[in-house]
């Protein structure tokens, strides 16, 4: 090992090295980018001005909208800039913060998915209490937890990364640093680096995942006991939007870190990551703007006034 050359910086190969596909694809996914950036700005927007929506629901989407902006925020910038650079290469450094940074808003959305179950479990199967059950200090302490978990995730992950020694070759067949390509790298033995990956991916994971299928086990079996049909499809219609995003980030993410070496393709590999990473963040908002009608309506009650206001404006100065 004494004999290699230690790697100081990255090559990102990306999708393709066809310079054409490379501006069609630096098109394409600007476009995915700003519908993601407009699209969750939005969101966050509408529920801080409306009262109406200042309830716990609201809260955790408000914040699952920030994670998701966080989330493309993190690859998607240096991802268009490799485009349309000559030299597509990041840092080592660079390269594990990104890694870190990514682990850490999946860590984060993953659990503000649970706590989004269980608000939906509260209101549906306790209703009664709710008020109580969903307060706002516990609320806040379920998104902090959110991000504390998130943190430990991607900090258990990063350590081991650190301890790696990379040589020749140092060219990473992926738009971004994610750690099961970056291990491929190493001239050192990754076996701990697997077992780590593996294990927090499962545990993390599948804490979450148990989390949110409880909750949704005694949602449905409380769903099934209302006994008028337009009942049952007014509590379904609330954890519906929810049940998508669920669907979204968990299947390809828990693909992609959890399936064995021997099914991997570099193909597959990308498509997984461009499902969770990219478009998932694109499709939250989209998804809980057209399953909600209270956000639709106030979405609609904000661009009323700011068109009145603009009408107003507007006739004031032809006036003047």
């Amino acid at each position: 090992m004494k004999n290699q050359t230690t790697v100081t910086e990255f090559i990102l190969l990306g999708l393709s090295s066809d310079p054409q596909m490379q501006i069609f694809f630096f098109l394409l996914f600007l476009v995915i980018y700003l519908i993601t950036l407009g699209g969750n700005i939005v969101i966050m927007v509408v529920i801080r001005a409306d009262s109406h929506l200042h309830t716990p629901m609201y809260f955790f989407l408000f914040h699952l909208s920030f994670v998701d902006i966080c989330y493309s925020s993190v690859t998607m910038p240096k991802m268009l800039m490799k485009f349309l650079a000559e030299h597509k290469t990041i840092s080592v450094k660079g390269c594990i913060a990104q890694m870190f940074l990514f682990i850490l808003s999946v860590g984060a959305e993953i659990f503000i998915l649970s706590a989004m179950a269980y608000d939906r479990y509260a209101a549906i199967c306790d209703p009664l209490h709710y008020v109580q059950t969903m307060s706002k200090g516990i609320c806040v302490q379920l998104v902090c937890g959110a991000w504390t978990m998130g943190f430990f995730y991607a900090l258990l992950n990063t350590v081991f990364t650190l301890k790696l020694y990379f040589c020749r070759p140092n060219q990473i067949n992926h738009f971004s640093c994610e750690l099961p390509p970056l291990l491929q790298l190493s001239c050192t033995d990754t076996l701990t680096n697997q077992v780590v990956l593996l294990t927090s991916a499962v545990v993390f994971g599948l804490s979450s995942f148990l989390l949110t299928l409880i909750s949704y086990i005694h949602i449905i079996s409380t769903i099934l006991r209302i006994r008028s049909a337009e009942g049952r499809h007014k509590a379904f219609s609330t954890c519906s939007s929810h049940l998508i995003v669920v669907g979204l980030l968990y299947v390809t993410g828990f693909l992609q870190y959890t399936k064995p070496n021997s099914v991997s393709s570099v193909v597959l590999d990308k498509m997984f990551s461009i499902q969770y990473s990219i478009l998932t963040p694109m499709l939250n908002p989209i998804v809980c703007t057209l399953k909600n009608k209270e956000v639709k309506t106030a979405l609609r009650n904000i661009l009323g006034k700011f068109s009145f206001s603009v009408s107003v404006d507007s006739l004031i100065f032809l006036k003047s």
